[in-house]
């Protein structure tokens, strides 16, 4: 789940009124475009024709069907499962990640009939008052703090961590960390339900485990007779690039799976998918907007854009231009700490200095705002301290809008180290590279574009009001 809000305070000062979004721009009321690195909600692009078109032609022949049969909701159903292993073969259709993550929770605990819940510390899993009870990023805002039934493990942070990349038993001594606090739950009288984690840690700045941690982690857990749930609300539908789901990375399976952001690409619509034998527990379960012909139509135009713009593919191309790219702005500038991610869900660790690794809050947020009034680049932070930049684009984001992005970020930190600060960028002497936007992309020749081989023709936006 994500649960930050666009901005920082950047967005206070200088708030910005979008009024109309194509492929990965988004064009204020001034008429200014901007490049969309924020944005994973639109994941085929905004206002992607395709998508568009799908939805105005099932509104106008049919919205809601609760309580009779309907072609679409068994077609999308069986196009989602179709992504996933076999045994996750039943599939609950709701309206957010949220509500996704709730239906989690409840089929976990009635398949163990126990109530306790393990989360990374600083986790976001929705803003529902029991996903709120197992979100310390929320709670620990709040009068109520944490509840007996919720326990918090740390996230296998190798940079910043107790345990970092240069430990060859990383993954193991988190897990035995996360197997400590399980045991002191028990002793105490407690059972636990499940475990609940996102497979790339977004919220917590985009980490990303050792490659054996969740096997180990996921064994743990259902040796103590609990279920495992992979939040994929926002790491799913190929966007890390190397598979369609985040856990596949890991070479495990989990229990449940839940996922909504990308589904319908801005439509309301989230998934929760499961086991034969865990849904059985449940019994019956109703949503009344859920799996509305609408949504169903949406989502399977979602899925076919994917497939025939080889979105999965171009993610792995162009992530790996930006994390390389990125990796040499980090060898020549002091503030920039640590890169990483993959596909097209990337973190920027901005830092005092690599010596002490300290987050710079401040400076994130400055860099951000910098990038946004000067370049015209829409970026974020995430992580507890607000000081990791996160990359989270359209899926349509190309290799050259990749070379507009890590060449701004460049200029932006010269000038920090430099003056202190980008905002020295205001002056007329500062030269800006514009991004290259929609113009500017359809005047390039085709091989001036690296990256996957060339998608399939989409039709024209301009046909979509």
């Amino acid at each position: 789940m994500d649960g930050s809000g666009y901005g920082g305070h950047h967005a206070v000062t200088a708030p910005l009124k979008i009024v109309r979004a194509q492929k990965q721009y988004m064009i204020d009321t001034m008429g200014i475009e901007y490049l969309d690195c924020v944005s994973n909600i639109a994941h085929v692009g905004h206002c992607h024709p395709q998508v568009v078109t799908a939805a105005k032609n099932q509104m106008a022949t049919l919205g809601t069907a609760q309580g009779f049969m309907n072609d679409s909701l068994n077609k999308y159903i069986k196009q989602l499962v179709n992504h996933l292993p076999d045994v996750l073969s039943v599939c609950y259709l709701v309206n957010s990640g949220s509500e996704a993550n709730d239906l989690a929770l409840r089929l976990a605990r009635s398949y163990t009939n126990r109530t306790d819940v393990v989360v990374y510390d600083e986790a976001y899993h929705g803003n529902l008052g029991n996903l709120i009870d197992i979100s310390p990023k929320m709670y620990k805002r709040m009068a109520q703090g944490k509840k007996n039934f919720v326990h918090v493990i740390p996230y296998p942070d190798t940079y910043r961590g107790a345990f970092r990349d240069d430990d060859p038993r990383a993954a193991e001594k988190y897990v035995m960390e996360a197997e400590r606090i399980i045991s002191q739950a028990t002793i105490s009288g407690r059972s636990i339900a499940c475990l609940i984690t996102e497979s790339v840690v977004v919220n917590c700045g985009v980490i990303i485990p050792p490659r054996n941690y969740y096997r180990l982690l996921y064994n743990l857990i259902r040796e103590a007779g609990g279920l495992c749930i992979a939040d994929e609300v926002q790491t799913a539908l190929g966007r890390t690039g190397e598979s369609f789901w985040a856990f596949e990375h890991y070479g495990v399976i989990p229990d449940i799976v839940t996922t909504g952001k990308p589904l319908g690409n801005g439509h309301p619509m989230a998934a929760v998918i499961t086991t034969r034998e865990i849904a059985d527990s449940l019994g019956e379960y109703y949503s009344t907007y859920g799996g509305n012909p609408v949504a169903c139509s949406v989502g399977m135009a979602v899925l076919d854009v994917i497939e025939n713009e080889k979105l999965m593919q171009s993610a792995k191309a162009v992530g790996k231009t930006l994390l390389e790219n990125l990796a040499l702005l980090k060898d020549k500038h002091e503030c920039l700490g640590n890169v990483r991610g993959t596909g097209l869900c990337l973190g920027i660790d901005i830092v005092e200095n690599k010596a002490s690794r300290k987050p710079a809050r401040e400076l994130t947020q400055s860099i951000i705002y910098s990038m946004k009034e000067h370049h015209h680049i829409l970026l974020q932070s995430q992580g507890p301290n607000q000081n990791v930049i996160t990359v989270t684009p359209p899926m349509c984001f190309t290799q050259l809008n990749a070379r507009s992005l890590y060449t701004a970020l460049d200029s932006v930190l010269t000038a920090c180290s430099h003056h202190g600060s980008p905002s020295v960028e205001m002056g007329s002497s500062v030269v800006q590279r514009p991004v290259l936007s929609l113009g500017d992309l359809g005047n390039l020749d085709e091989e001036e574009v690296e990256g996957p081989e060339a998608k399939r023709q989409r039709t024209s936006y301009d046909d979509v009001d």
